[in-house]
Formats: structure tokens, sequence, C-alpha cells
């Protein structure tokens, strides 16, 4: 009996290859085995060769089933080749066997031609490449002939990139890509290969280094801790929500009531055993409670896949994907469907500001510094111990932009809330001198970022004209929500974190100290119109020992809930769109917790009951009202009426829109009960009072006017005499003139 040697050179057939190209295959270090492996004609005919591990035997056919020819084994790894019968370039399928009873087919990879193609290449390198969602990642295609996944990377840096899985054992030398020397995109089709595999990219990076990195365009992932990407097949979704997207597209996002529910997915309720809910059982859920509130959106904090649950979803490792915690993309998209059919818009808090540096993610991906950069004062972030994207890189820009088309197109989001842009427009952020690099002109703003982020917008509201772009955004940057044609970033609207700052401060304080900050209240009417703004009251304020928003309020429980009550209806009357954080809407007593659900069992006692009562009745008297909403960006939808009342902390103004009835909001922000309290109004007659904090439906004393107040004409100066009740905010609407 004879055995086969494990390599030789000697006697060669024609066509073989040399044993030093066999062991680089084997070894996985091969440059190109497109060039070796796979059919190929040569001037002898048509040749085959594969690496088959543990096959002793293998037999070449098409794909028809017609037998092309046996293989000979130059290597006991399982290396195969020789002439086979073939009449063209086409491809391959082997039957490989072991021992006398293991038999399996392998339809050969590298048989295969390419499947992006020279317009890919040209706009890529252009960065105009609007599309990059479907085609770099892992997409189900049909490929001359054979089902399976394309897969493609940018890593132009590395020596070899091969996709392993489950598919092919996590052995990197069995899928080993395809570079396009133009655009450091690799590439390769894996026949056969179904959904619902995880996979990884295996890097050998310019210094020899392996790495193991999840897809950065990976549109599923496995569920943490594990941190593979997921084959998934194309999204799925009969969407019913013509109407909602068509309101949207037309509409002027400034004039429409906006009153968003910001929502944590995770904790805001949980099944009896603590696990989370799924896409399904939130949808059964949450949006009849979104509904009944009256909010027009929900804001998720980021549900894209991460794998510290206490980052909230702020260190993305998935942009492209929706957390395995809550089900399959599928779920996702249900949810927004259901959303929409009944009117209510989803925001996704959005995080391109920075990313996480675990092993499997984007820090240096190909072995060098390609979606940050290489220089530490410009591509790490010391406040979270993350990296900094490079947005001066095309790629890396395309990455990011075509991320943000990709909600918007294949979920239907209604918008993006734009996490940390202040983060991104100074190069100086939280550094200290020395510690960053100043921009061309030695300034420390970031133009590159600057550019991103007009990009970003021109392009979502161009491609999407009913999404809309909300900045976080702390400074006092110009023009964060003008056009980007008259010199703005081009964002929808601004977070209003001074807003929400100052009134918190007012509000700390004891009534008896308030009439000496009464310009925290006023200060903020100064520049209200300046941008587009939202009224936030997030997440950020019930977390890291600052306690809830009912925590916040001065007092003993009464006083607390009764501030808060006149809180909330002072801010609903407020130019600019609402923002609440979930638990608020009841003022949960103890501080958010991404651990756990929301203290739900609060409803049952009247105080917290009434709270969430009056969150409805605003959000339902916002809708209904058009001068509460219809000139919230515009100086025409506001008028003081007591602007100075320090003495009373009184304050009361006007909200307009045209053609109709105007609003009256009057807050008193002490307990003091003010009976005959003179408030003057631009119009005799009768006013109705249509909103009332202190009602004891809301858990208030039930002070008040009977419903309605008359306004009299004294002399050219018009005003009524009306009850303030303690620590509550009223809202008058002209009745009757």
């Amino acid at each position: 009996m004879t055995t086969t040697p494990k390599s030789t050179d000697d006697g060669r057939a024609p066509g073989e290859i040399p044993v030093s190209e066999i062991e680089a295959i084997l070894e996985g270090r091969h440059g190109n085995p497109f060039a070796v492996l796979g059919l190929h004609k040569l001037p002898t005919g048509y040749h085959v060769r594969c690496f088959i591990p543990g096959a002793e035997e293998v037999a070449a056919f098409s794909l028809d089933g017609t037998r092309l020819g046996i293989l000979k084994r130059r290597h006991e790894a399982g290396f195969f080749e020789g002439p086979v019968e073939a009449t063209a370039l086409k491809p391959v399928r082997y039957r490989a066997r072991r021992g006398g009873d293991d038999e399996w087919a392998v339809t050969d990879p590298y048989s295969f031609g390419p499947v992006l193609g020279p317009m890919d290449d040209y706009f890529v390198r252009e960065g105009s490449h609007l599309r990059l969602f479907d085609k770099m990642g892992a997409h189900p295609i049909r490929h001359q002939g054979v089902d399976g996944f394309h897969f493609a990377v940018w890593a132009p840096n590395a020596r070899r990139v091969s996709v392993v899985g489950d598919f092919n054992s996590w052995d990197g030398r069995l899928h080993v890509m395809r570079l396009r020397q133009d655009t450091g995109i690799w590439e390769i089709f894996a026949p056969d290969v179904p959904s619902g595999c995880s996979y990884k990219f295996e890097i050998i990076g310019r210094n020899g280094e392996r790495l193991l990195k999840a897809d950065p365009y990976a549109r599923r992932a496995e569920l943490r801790p594990k941190t593979a990407s997921v084959t998934a097949a194309e999204l799925k979704q009969d969407w019913e929500d013509e109407a909602h997207l068509a309101h949207w597209e037309k509409a002027d996002h400034r004039r429409q009531p906006i009153s968003i529910y910001e929502v944590h997915a995770g904790s805001w309720q949980r099944r009896d055993d603590g696990s989370f809910l799924s896409w399904d059982e939130l949808a059964s859920r949450l949006i009849p409670y979104v509904t009944e509130m009256g909010f027009t959106h929900i804001e998720f904090l980021p549900v894209t896949e991460h794998p510290y649950d206490p980052s909230w979803g702020y260190q993305t490792t998935g942009l492209y994907a929706p957390t395995a915690r809550f089900g399959d993309p599928e779920g996702f998209a249900r949810f927004v469907n259901g959303c929409h059919k009944v009117g209510i818009g989803v925001i996704l808090d959005w995080v391109p500001a920075h990313f996480p540096t675990d092993e499997h993610g984007l820090r240096r991906f190909d072995g060098t510094a390609l979606y940050e950069h290489e220089d530490p004062r410009q591509g790490f972030h010391p406040d979270w111990n993350t990296a900094i994207y490079n947005f001066g890189r095309l790629e890396v820009l395309s990455y990011l932009v075509n991320n943000a088309l990709y909600w918007a197109e294949k979920f239907h989001l209604d918008g993006l809330r734009v996490d940390a842009v202040a983060s991104m427009l100074y190069l100086d952020y939280s550094r200290k001198d020395g510690e960053w690099v100043p921009n061309e002109y030695g300034g420390r703003e970031n133009l590159e970022a600057v550019r991103f982020l007009q990009r970003l917008n021109t392009l979502s509201y161009g491609s999407h004209p009913g999404v809309m772009t909300i900045a976080e955004e702390s400074t006092s940057w110009p023009k964060v929500s003008h056009p980007v044609h008259e010199g703005g970033l081009g964002f929808g609207f601004k977070w209003n974190m001074g807003f929400m700052h100052d009134t918190l401060s007012y509000l700390a304080r004891e009534p008896i100290h308030r009439r000496h900050h009464h310009n925290e209240i006023t200060f903020g009417l100064i520049y209200a119109f300046s941008e587009n703004f939202v009224l936030p009251l997030s997440h950020d304020e019930v977390v890291h020992g600052k306690g809830s928003l009912i925590a916040k309020m001065a007092g003993d429980d009464w006083q607390k809930f009764a501030n808060l009550r006149a809180y909330y209806a002072f801010m609903w009357g407020y130019p600019g769109k609402k923002l609440l954080f979930m638990g608020q809407e009841f003022a949960q007593w103890s501080e958010w917790s991404e651990a756990k659900a929301l203290d739900w069992n609060l409803l049952h006692y009247h105080q917290h009951e009434g709270m969430r009562r009056l969150v409805r009745d605003l959000n339902l008297c916002y809708r209904a009202k058009p001068a509460l909403h219809a000139r919230d960006c515009e100086p025409e939808g506001f008028r003081w009426l007591v602007a100075d009342d320090h003495d009373n902390s009184v304050f009361a103004w006007l909200r307009l829109a045209p053609g109709e009835k105007p609003v009256a909001v009057i807050t008193n922000f002490t307990p003091a009960y003010r009976e005959n309290h003179r408030i003057p109004l631009p119009t005799a007659g009768r006013w109705r009072e249509i909103l009332n904090t202190d009602a004891e439906i809301y858990g208030g004393s039930g002070k008040g006017n009977g419903g309605r107040v008359q306004a009299v004409d004294a002399g050219g100066t018009v005003s009524a005499t009306m009850t303030l009740p303690p620590l509550a905010t009223i809202m008058l609407e002209l009745e009757q003139a």
C-alpha cells in the first residue's frame, strides 16, 4: 500500500501549481487566491483547483450535475486540482468523500465572478454612493444561478480579509475575499450560505496581526455577550403607512404639534421574569399607551446593537443593526408600521459622535486607524473613553450618511435625534491646551464635522422630505437649525438645553427665593426664536444622582407635585416642541435605571395618576389649539402679558396663530392663593379656562375661576380679575369677544 506524500513538485502535470503556492493557500497567506482556486482556462484546457479540509477524494461537477472530472489530491490537508471537461468558465460544485460513507457537497466560491461593478467603485471613490447599505455587509443574492450571500467590507490596509462563520467552521482559509484595488473594498460571493448564520471578518493587518471584526454594515447581530454579525434576509414588511408618510412629507414641521415621548426600550416595561419585551410585545403595550397619552412621537434611546447595557445604547458597535435584545429587525419594522398606522412618528437617537473601542468593533479596523484619527488628540474622546470618527475621510462620511438614509428608507423612521453634536463641532471639546489639533485656519471649529453635518442634513431632507433631524447641541453655535444654503448646519430642530437648565434651576429653589431669580424664566424668551427649538426634559436629567423631576422640585410632597404640574403646563404653553422622558409623566420618585422597569405601581396613587392625566390633557390641548403650536418657532406666536412681576413670581403670555383664537398662559410659581389678581389680556370679552393644573382631577386643591373669566376694557386697557391657584398654571382661550 502506498501513501500520498504531503506535497511535492516532482512530476508536476501541466497546469499544476508549485508547492509554495499550495502552502500559501493552506496557511491563509496567499495574496490572491482567486487567481489560483476555482475553474481556470489554461492553454492546455480547463483546470480546477480547490481546498476542502478533511477530504480524501474530490470530483468536480457543473451546477446541473454534469461530471467534469476527478481531481488529484496534492496535499493531504485537502488541496486538489486537475483538468476537467468544461467548455466555459462557470461555477463549479464538488463532491467530497472521506472514508467509506462520509460524503458532502461544496460549491466553489472562487468559481464566481465579482458582484460589485465599476460604477460602484466610481461612486465609492467619489464619496457619493447613497446606497452602500445595499452593497456593503452581507446580502442574500442569487448569483450565476446559485443562492448565497455576498459579503463586502472596506479594509484598504489589510493584507488579507476572509469572511468566517458557522458556514465554514470559522476557518479563515476558506472564504478569502477579493480585493477591489481602487476602493480598498474586499468582496466575495459565498454560495449556499443561509440566513441566520453568525459571521465575522478575519482581517490580517499590515503587520501580520489577526483581527476578528463584526461587520460594520451588518443588519443583524448576535445577542450580547456574543459579538458576531448574523446573515439576514432582506427586510420584508408590508407597510401600511402611506397616509402618515404623505402627511409629514407635505407638512411644515415647525408649524405642526410635536410632543415626543422619550423611551428606553429595555426598561419602559418588562416581562414578569424581568426579561426584555419583544418588539411585538412593546407594540401591544407602548403604542396604545402613547396614543392614549396624546404624544405625537416616540423617540427611542439608541436601539442599534451595543455590547453593554448600562451604556443605554450610546456605545454602539452596529449602526445598521437593531439590537437583538428585542428580537429581529422585522420586529422593529412591524413596530414602526404599527406606530404609523395610528399616526405616531418614531425618532431614533443616533450616535455619530463617537464609537466604542471594543475589539470586535470599528477601532483600528484593519490594523490601522481607519474609521478614527491616528492622532489621539483627534481620534480619542476623553469623556467617554471612545474613539471619534474621522469626518474628513470620504469613506467614513459615506458610512455615516448612508446609515442615516438607511433608517429612513428601510424602516420608515420619521427622524434622527443626533447625539452630542457639540462634541463634534469643537476640536477642543473637553480638552486642555495642547491636547487638541487646530483646524487649517488655527481655530477650534471642526470644519470637517461641520461639512459632515451639512451633508447629512442636505441628503436626509433631500431624499426623505418627511423626516426631521434634531441636534443635541448645548452651546451657542449659530444657525444649527438654519438651512445649509444660509450658512446653517441644516438641522430641522435643536434641543433647547438652556431652557431645561434654567427652568429646573428655578424650580429647585424655594418659592420665597424665586423673586430673586426671575430672569431664569424670562431669559429664554430672548433667544427662543433664534433656532427651531425642542424643549427637552430628557433622560440626562434623571440619572447619575440628579434624581427624578418630582424629586428636584422644592417644598414638601404636596408642593413638589404642584410645582411639577405647574411646570409641565408652563412648558406646554411655552414656544417650542416638547419632549418628556418616560416615567416623568406620572412623576416617578426614583431615579431612572436601565436595569429595571418603571414604577408603574405608582399609578394606583391619586397624585401620580393625576400627573399622568395632566400630561395627557396637556398633549391633547396642545394638539387641538393651533395657537399653542402653529407658531412655535416664530416670534409672531408669542407675546408677553406679564414679564416683570418679580414679587409675586407670576408669568403670563399670549400664544397666537393667524386666524386662530389666542390662548393666554398664566403661571403662579408660589404657593400663595391669589384672588382678584389682575392680568392684562388683549381682547375684552369672555375667556374660557381650558386648563388648570390645580384641578382636583390632577391632584390639586380645586381652586380656579369656575371655568371662565371676563376681560373688560377700562379706558383703553383690557384686563381680567381672576383667581390664581397656588403653584399652578392656567390656560385661557378667548371664547366670545
